[in-house]
């Protein structure tokens, strides 16, 4: 497959975050379907060293006409899809979905609850986050990056059209139930132009930590030990970028087995759906995947992949409304985890509204996780309705 040029920026990358540094009308099955016009844009971003960076992603505006205040603006924070350029939201296509069908239902599930969004009169805006898309590495999980995706592209959907008020609303799953989070965190710093009216978080990842530490005590093979190359791939960044003199900076021949570390070295082209097949991560068992004991006896470069996994924690205070949902059966994001982020976030004075759902739209092979689009997005256009006209 050809390159598209459009997500290589030879431009000066350094600018005003969310400055749009090229934009095109774009079609096909990354598009959404009850959009009057979808762009795909490529925007000035920074990264988490400071670096400044160009992020892709897609702007879509509503079917109605623009109200005399505006189009309110979501912006929208995508679950996990893997590490590989291709594996971006706006790079959905008919080809990819030949190759990789469950990694294009992955992405497509979502598309039920934007679209209502759409006709509901929001203009929505979907960041393919640092390191998807463009090229580069992905972050996994690094909460200023995502952040700094998220709210950068709500400033270019703005530059791009003016019709966009500066109402805001920040939704999130799975990962980007957690980008969400610290995405409102970093709002008022990072876009005081804009008025963030509320956060949604559906599934949000967090207390990440504890599943790493209970996979490598699991002596099977399974897909979700697929989140380790994503995992330690985000740490590793994490720990570099914020390195002072005498610090570890994490080397992945120190946390992984041999055996491991041969698979991490190939997997930063790959979607999700790849890791997790049994030639690569899942078929290496849980105890096989890291050196000596992580959680009982975790050398230095073993403590500070642990270490930034609680920075992955999204227990942050946010100026805004948040409004948490989770289906009681989900099988990819525990619900325990849930449980305990909730009084977390209120234990920060956070205003926090938490729906669980006993059970979910079929959403097929995809499960629960998934089916929470169907069901959770009437009472999530209501909530955020109410916290948009407030605003």
């Amino acid at each position: 497959m050809l390159e598209d040029v459009f997500f290589v920026s030879s431009a000066s990358l350094g600018g005003v975050p969310g400055e749009v540094i090229r934009s095109r009308q774009l079609t096909g099955p990354a598009a959404l379907s009850s959009a009057s016009r979808n762009d795909l844009v490529l925007y000035r971003s920074t990264a988490v060293d400071g670096t400044p960076i160009a992020v892709s992603g897609i702007v879509a505006l509503p079917p109605a006409p623009a109200p005399q205040d505006g189009y309110p603006l979501v912006s929208w924070a995508h679950g996990t899809l893997g590490l590989g350029e291709k594996c971006a939201p706006s790079r959905d296509s008919l080809e990819l979905a030949e190759r990789l069908p469950e990694h294009h239902r992955i992405n497509q599930a979502p598309h039920v609850l934007l679209n209502a969004l759409l006709r509901a009169g929001w203009a929505v805006a979907m960041t393919d986050y640092e390191g998807l898309g463009t090229g580069g590495v992905h972050p996994y999980l690094l909460g200023e990056s995502e952040a700094y995706g998220v709210l950068d592209i709500a400033v270019a959907a703005r530059n791009l059209h003016p019709q966009i008020s500066t109402r805001l609303a920040v939704v999130g799953h799975s990962q980007g139930g957690q980008a969400a989070l610290f995405a409102g965190h970093h709002a008022p710093a990072r876009t005081p132009g804009l008025d963030l009216c509320a956060v949604a978080a559906l599934a949000p990842a967090s207390h990440i930590k504890d599943d790493v530490l209970a996979g490598s005590r699991y002596p099977g093979t399974t897909p979700g030990l697929a989140f380790t190359p994503m995992l330690l791939t985000g740490a590793i960044i994490g720990s570099t970028a914020g390195a002072t003199a005498g610090d570890t900076v994490i080397d992945p021949r120190q946390v992984l087995t041999d055996r491991a570390y041969e698979l991490f070295a190939t997997s930063g082209d790959r979607c999700r759906v790849e890791l997790s097949t049994t030639e690569l991560w899942g078929g290496i068992p849980g105890t096989e995947q890291f050196r000596g004991d992580l959680a009982g006896d975790p050398d230095p470069h073993q403590r500070e992949f642990l270490r930034q996994l609680d920075l992955t924690n999204p227990a942050l205070p946010v100026p805004a409304p948040i409004r948490i949902s989770h289906a009681q059966n989900d099988t990819r994001v525990a619900i325990a985890h849930t449980n305990r982020l909730v009084p977390e976030l209120a234990a920060l004075g956070n205003d926090i509204t938490y729906r669980i759902h006993p059970t979910t739209a079929d959403a097929g092979t995809l499960g629960p996780h998934f089916g929470l689009f169907t069901t959770d997005t009437p009472e999530l256009l209501h909530w955020l309705h109410q916290h948009a006209a407030a605003a």
